[in-house]
């Protein structure tokens, strides 16, 4: 029932994925320019609160274009893991096909 509910605001759902990758991107590829510059970093957790919310597509690409966090297991395990159960669950609501 619920995800038929969802399929209902496709639109809307595409949009807040569009917004919530961006960001796991942009927080990916500002970690990174912080890591090289000694600056003050995103602690881990958010990196990967944010993947785990639906921002997994776009962390993914960030670790991979910026080479940044692909050594570590929390993440190139995590990350693609939750890519694969987040299209699982947007396909079974209708929202990608």
């Amino acid at each position: 029932m619920l995800l038929t509910q969802l399929a209902a605001h496709k639109d809307v759902i595409i949009a807040a994925l569009a917004v919530i990758n961006t960001v796991a991107l942009c927080l990916c590829a500002y970690d990174k320019s912080a890591a090289m510059s000694k600056k003050s970093r995103i602690p881990e957790k958010t990196l990967l609160s944010f993947a785990i919310a639906f921002g997994s597509a776009g962390m993914l690409v960030g670790m991979y274009l910026f080479r940044h966090k692909t050594r570590k297991p929390a993440f190139f395990i995590t990350v693609p893991v939750m890519l694969v159960l987040h299209a699982i669950v947007l396909y079974k609501a209708g929202i990608i096909s």
